[in-house]
C-alpha cells in the first residue's frame, strides 16, 4: 500500500473517535499492552512527559516540546487530533514523521492489527512509540487522546505528569461531574512520579491531592506557585494559565535535564516555529480580521469569546460548526447576540447539520444563514464584511481544519 492507501486504511479499520465518536471508546488498556509487548515495549526505552487536561493540553505539550528544542534536545512530540495530515500527529523537533515510516510500520504490524482489532488510536500510539526510539530522541512529550486513566497512551511511566485543567466534555465516557471527570484525568498520575496542575477548583483539587497522597508523587499547583508572565507567541488569552503549567513543569524537569531561563523565554517565543501547532487563537487573513481557534467546549469558549469582545471592530462575524455530540445548551449561551452567523457543518460523519445549529442558535438569539460547507460560509463572511469588521471561525477542531 502507498501512503494515502495505508491512511485509508488506518482510518477504516475500528472506529475512530474523531470521525465517529462515542462508539470508538475502548474502556481498558489490554490492546495498548498487548501492542506494546508485540513492538518490544518501546514506551519502556523513551523519557516522556505525560499531559493531560479537558483544554490546554495541544498548546501545554507544544510550548514543552519548544522550550526543550530550545535546550538542545531532540524531542518527540505525540498530539491529536490532527488538523490537515495524519503525520501532524508524530513530530520530531518539529518535523513530521515521514510517509514512509508511516507505511512501512503498518505493513509490517498488519496481521497483528487485524488479529486483535485494534483500534486507530491504539494503533497510532503504537507507531509513535516505535518511530521515537527507532530514532533515539531524548524525551517525548505525550499527549492523552481523551481521560487519562484508560487512555491507550497510560502505558508509560513518564518523569512528570502534568493536568491542564478539568471542564465539561466527553462527559458520555468520563462521567457528568467535575469530580468524575478530574478522576480519569487523575489517571495518569503514576507511583513517586511528580505531578503538575494547571488550574484547579475546590472540587478538582481534593481528587488531585487525594490521587498523588494514593502514589506518594509530589504534587505541584501551578497557579499558586508562578507569578511570572512570559512572552509567548500564542496570543490566546487562555494561554497565561498553559504558560504557568508549563513554567513549573520546567522547573520540577531541570532534574533530568539542563535548560536556561534563556531556552525557556526563547522555547514560549518560538511555538510555533519549533512545532508548527496550528488553530490557537491564530490569524489567518487582515482588513477583516479573521481569528481562527479550536476551543469546542464551554471551558475553553468562555474565554476565547471573551477576547474577541476586547477586539475592535464595527461588525462582529462568526463562522459556526461544531459534532453533533456537543451540549449545545452549555455552549450557545456564550456567543454574542450583537453578530451575523454563519453556520456551517464540518465534513465528517459527526459534523452536526447546519440547519440544526440554526435552529438551536436562534433559541438563543443568535441569527445567520445555514452554508453548504465551511468553506463557502468562510467565503460569504469575507465577502459582507467590510476592513474594520472582525471575524471569528470555530466551534470544533474540524471547522478550523477546513479553513487552513
Amino acid at each position: 500500500m502507498n501512503y494515502q492507501e495505508t491512511l485509508d486504511w488506518l482510518f477504516a479499520q475500528l472506529p475512530m473517535y474523531q470521525l465517529q465518536g462515542a462508539v470508538a471508546y475502548k474502556k481498558d488498556l489490554t490492546n495498548t499492552i498487548l501492542l506494546a509487548n508485540h513492538l518490544g515495549n518501546p514506551e519502556k526505552h523513551i523519557k516522556t512527559i505525560h499531559v493531560a487536561g479537558t483544554n490546554g493540553k495541544g498548546s501545554t505539550s507544544s510550548m514543552l516540546a519548544s522550550v526543550l528544542q530550545e535546550a538542545g534536545y531532540k524531542v518527540g512530540l505525540y498530539t491529536s487530533p490532527h488538523l490537515k495530515d495524519f503525520r501532524e500527529r508524530i513530530k520530531i523537533n518539529g518535523i513530521e514523521i515521514s510517509e514512509e515510516f508511516v507505511v512501512d510500520f503498518v505493513a509490517q504490524n498488519k496481521t497483528f492489527f487485524e488479529e486483535n482489532d485494534l483500534s486507530f488510536f491504539e494503533m497510532t500510539v503504537g507507531l509513535a512509540f516505535d518511530y521515537f526510539v527507532k530514532e533515539k530522541i531524548d524525551v517525548a512529550i505525550i499527549e492523552t487522546g481523551m481521560g487519562g486513566r484508560l487512555d491507550s497512551t497510560n502505558i508509560i511511566i513518564p518523569l512528570v505528569s502534568v493536568i491542564t485543567n478539568i471542564g465539561f466534555d466527553h462527559t458520555q465516557f468520563l462521567g457528568n461531574t467535575i469530580e468524575a471527570i478530574a478522576f480519569e484525568k487523575a489517571g495518569i498520575i503514576k507511583p513517586n512520579v511528580p505531578v503538575v496542575i494547571g488550574e484547579y477548583t475546590t472540587e478538582t483539587k481534593t481528587v488531585f491531592l487525594d490521587k498523588a497522597k494514593e502514589c506518594k508523587s509530589n504534587i505541584y499547583f501551578a497557579s499558586d506557585l508562578i507569578a511570572n508572565d512570559y512572552s509567548s507567541d500564542l496570543l490566546g488569552d487562555y494561554q497565561i494559565h498553559n504558560k504557568k503549567t508549563v513554567v513549573q513543569t520546567i522547573e520540577v524537569l531541570k532534574s533530568h535535564f539542563t535548560i536556561s531561563e534563556e531556552n525557556l523565554k526563547s522555547g514560549l517565543l518560538n511555538v510555533v516555529k519549533n512545532t508548527g501547532l496550528l488553530g490557537r487563537w491564530q490569524q489567518i487573513h487582515s482588513n477583516p480580521k479573521v481569528i481562527c481557534d479550536t476551543a469546542h467546549n464551554s471551558h475553553g469558549l468562555k474565554i476565547v469569546l471573551n477576547q474577541v469582545q476586547k477586539e475592535k471592530f464595527d461588525k462582529l462575524f462568526f463562522v459556526l460548526g461544531v459534532v453533533n455530540d456537543k451540549d449545545l445548551d452549555s455552549i450557545l449561551p456564550l456567543f454574542p447576540k450583537k453578530a451575523n452567523y454563519f453556520f456551517c457543518s464540518p465534513n465528517i460523519s459527526r459534523g452536526l447539520p447546519a440547519s440544526i445549529l440554526q435552529q438551536q442558535a436562534k433559541d438563543y438569539g443568535l441569527l445567520g444563514k445555514v452554508c453548504d460547507s465551511v468553506s463557502e460560509a468562510y467565503k460569504l463572511a469575507l465577502k459582507e464584511s467590510s476592513a474594520n469588521d472582525f471575524i471569528y471561525v470555530g466551534g470544533s477542531t474540524f471547522v478550523v481544519a477546513e479553513i487552513l
